[in-house]
């Protein structure tokens, strides 16, 4: 595997395996779990601009870290109006960060309808205008999108020259199409052209799993580095199988993700998401449907670290 630090704009990291973000998971614990575990760049849940200009409670709770982060910190904005894009990125809620990511590849309907997201993608003039506004906080910034909505308007070439025209440090291109969602073949040879067609770093991002699919992306597509999704929710130590280093205690880092998660989040939130994530860290194990089942009727965090502790991950 080629490890190498990645220049965004006037930040570096230490490597060039990167967590993508994930509406729903990547909150401030499982961030850090998975930096324990070497990645080198991990990205907040999508967070509405509108949400922070409107001044949401719950919007601004999804931008916390757990206080041992010594990471770069990076936020995921999405939106669709370049002024509320450019107050959130200047705003004092995002200050902290260092690095803004722009989201313009969420395939979900409700994101999609609303023109947001991988709508982007049928609108090249309005992205690069978000682009700009997001620019001027002074900030890095990346922009992650999907190679095009259909197999019939694939944009990831015209797309990636429009970011890096706009002034992006970074892009990370999801080898899919809107319509796929996240299912079916990624598309390295899209990913592969648009690489060839800028100067800025371009990750790529779609189907890792183990070290030798993040191999195979890199490889089929010349990109400088790969972004995890889904890999990393079902088994956060897949950045220590890719780049090495220290083995880490597995069992321990899902105790400290426990805890993390009830000191951050709460006790309630904590017994379901870590239900939850528990049931994904042991799929495919022998006992795991009973496991499971057991899980599912915790009712505090407690009940939880007690599954935890009879688990050999």
């Amino acid at each position: 595997m080629h490890l190498k630090p990645i220049k965004i704009g006037n930040l570096i990291t230490p490597n060039n395996i990167f967590l993508a973000p994930l509406a729903g998971y990547t909150n401030a614990p499982f961030r850090q779990t998975c930096y324990d575990f070497g990645a080198g760049l991990t990205v907040t849940e999508m967070i509405s601009a509108k949400g922070l200009c409107y001044n949401s409670q719950n919007t601004k709770d999804m931008l916390v870290f757990t206080e041992e982060y010594t990471g770069i910190k990076a936020v995921q904005l999405f939106g669709a109006e370049p002024e509320f894009m450019e107050r959130a990125a200047l705003s004092e809620d995002i200050a902290p960060f260092d690095l803004i990511d722009i989201n313009m590849g969420c395939p979900m309907p409700k994101i999609y309808n609303n023109g947001e997201g991988s709508a982007l993608l049928n609108n090249i003039p309005l992205a690069k205008k978000i682009i700009k506004a997001c620019k001027k906080s002074g900030k890095a910034v990346s922009v992650k999108f999907r190679i095009g909505v259909n197999n019939s308007s694939i944009v990831a070439t015209q797309f990636a020259k429009m970011c890096e025209d706009a002034g992006a440090d970074l892009i990370c291109i999801h080898g899919r199409t809107k319509d796929k969602i996240y299912s079916g073949e990624v598309n390295f040879e899209q990913i592969a052209k648009a690489k060839q067609a800028v100067k800025i770093p371009v990750i790529a991002n779609g189907g890792v799993f183990c070290k030798n699919d993040a191999e195979e992306l890199l490889q089929k597509t010349g990109a400088d580095g790969v972004a995890v999704a889904r890999g990393a929710m079902y088994a956060p130590w897949i950045f220590e199988e890719i780049c090495g280093g220290e083995h880490k205690d597995k069992k321990q880092a899902v105790i400290k993700q426990l805890l993390q998660t009830k000191q951050i989040l709460g006790e309630r939130f904590a017994t379901v998401f870590m239900r939850k994530m528990v049931g994904f860290y042991i799929k495919g194990q022998f006992g795991a449907s009973a496991i499971k089942e057991r899980l599912f009727k915790c009712d505090n965090t407690d009940e939880v670290l007690q599954i935890i502790n009879q688990i050999n991950f």
